[in-house]
């Protein structure tokens, strides 16, 4: 995969292919960040995305100025938009921003292409932070093709599957302890319509490479499917990949949620939230919420493991990290707020000043011995931990992969691709066209990145 070939694309393609919407602005060069220096002095500038713990921890920061006397600067966005930003900046190493939020989809990509601030240094002469600390998957996940460090973990997540266990109680039925998805589709059907207005299940289908075709891969990963083979060869026409297509586009059509087709991660949390799905496949950060003290099902719910079919496991990995750029004219300082946003200490103050619901957890194995926290989050911590160490980003399948991703494929061009497909497979959840036509067309965008990387 990362052998040169006379087909490889040119360092500056992969540049703007990583930038994905924002080809035309740095094709033409019309881009300049805000001012083009950074922070000056005793600051640091940080752009991120709006989350509830990142805008937590905007509220927080006052103690890291008062502890370390570094002021940050903090530029909060959505994701669409953050992420447009930061690709600019980081892409043109514009050194507006020495801080970012990166997925351990982006992080890797940026380190090859010289983007990003190393973090070993740093990590080797702060004991304190305990970089052993931070959960295995997360630690690799983060790191570039050099071996070395280049994000740090803010909060990490799985998937795994929500339900609520006084409904299936009351209807007879049990979960079993490691679900099929056969099981959970006929789970589905029979809990569909069990309170008025309740549907069976909830299901991403909006689009978005990062909304439905991140449940949607990790179905097609455990029915054999994969996006490419290890030879770069496009497979979205194989039968793995219709027979696990059709499945989840059949039963969101027959069970799922009103609305699929626009429903992402917010909508299906809302829904079980307010007792209109009995069942939810998705990410294991919702369980906070979904717990919290307002919560109308704090209580009521049980937790899975992601359904599977042939694999053991099944589950996602994603992590929001923390990224340096490799342009920063602070790093030192930017490491400092790293090092404070991602660590123990961090978590500590979190619980004591907001609660242990709040905590950013996922990503350190201290979080889930602490007390406090396993109390709070006792209905779903340990599954969450289990969820996150069982993920498998380089075999997450049943064939060997060219790029490592679980919910995604690890490449620039990825962002383009799946955000193309997804919009064919959410038509097909809209009943505007069959699955088969869907995947045609998805096979064929697919074919247009097995002509650039077959043969490395």
């Amino acid at each position: 995969m990362r052998t040169q070939s006379r087909r490889r694309p040119p360092r500056a393609t992969l540049a703007m292919a990583a930038a994905g919407t924002l080809l035309a602005p740095l094709l033409s060069g019309c881009w300049v960040g805000a001012g083009g220096a950074g922070a000056g002095g005793n600051s640091i500038n940080v752009l991120m995305v709006n989350n509830p713990q990142m805008t937590e921890l905007q509220k927080l920061a006052p103690h890291f100025t008062k502890e370390t006397g570094i002021k940050v600067n903090f530029t909060v966005l959505p994701e669409n938009d953050v992420r447009d930003k930061i690709s600019q900046d980081f892409a043109n190493q514009a050194g507006q921003y020495d801080v970012a939020t990166l997925s351990n989809y982006e992080i890797p990509i940026y380190a090859r292409n010289g983007w990003l601030h190393e973090m070993d240094s740093y990590v080797a002469k702060d004991p304190a932070y305990d970089e052993q600390d931070v959960l295995k998957p997360m630690r690799e996940s983060l790191t570039g093709d050099d071996g070395k460090l280049y994000g740090q973990p803010f909060y990490g997540e799985s998937s795994f599957l929500m339900y609520r266990k006084d409904v299936f109680a009351k209807e007879g039925l049990t979960m079993p302890a490691h679900p099929t998805w056969t099981q959970v589709a006929d789970l589905a059907a029979k809990v569909d319509g069990a309170e008025p207005g309740m549907k069976g299940i909830c299901l991403r289908g909006l689009p978005g490479w990062g909304e439905v075709m991140a449940p949607l891969t990790t179905v097609v990963n455990t029915f054999g499917g994969t996006w490419f083979d290890k030879d770069w060869k496009a497979r979205l026409d194989s039968p793995e990949w219709e027979k696990a297509a059709k499945f989840y586009v059949d039963l969101v059509r027959e069970h799922g949620e009103s609305g699929a087709a626009q429903s992402g991660f917010a909508e299906c949390l809302n829904n079980l939230t307010q007792g209109k799905v009995a069942m939810w496949y998705d990410a294991t950060s919702a369980a906070g919420s979904l717990e919290a003290a307002n919560s109308p099902v704090k209580g009521k719910l049980g937790y899975a493991p992601a359904p599977v079919e042939e694999t053991k496991s099944s589950g996602w990995l994603y992590t929001w990290a923390w990224g340096i750029q490799d342009a920063s004219r602070n790093p030192d300082k930017a490491w400092k707020f790293v090092s404070w946003a991602s660590g123990k200490r961090y978590e500590q103050l979190v619980g004591d000043e907001i609660g242990w619901s709040n905590v950013p957890a996922g990503k350190r194995a201290s979080t889930y011995t602490n007390p406090a926290y396993r109390k709070e989050a006792a209905a779903f911590q340990e599954m969450t931990k289990e969820a996150i160490e069982g993920a498998r980003p380089n075999d997450p399948g049943v064939q060997p992969r060219p790029a490592p991703g679980i919910q995604f494929v690890g490449i620039p061009e990825f962002t383009d691709l799946g955000t193309k497909v997804s919009q064919e497979i959410s038509a097909a959840i809209a009943g505007r066209q069959s699955v088969d036509a869907a995947l045609k067309k998805s096979q064929q965008l697919a074919e247009r990145i097995s002509e650039e990387y077959e043969g490395r």
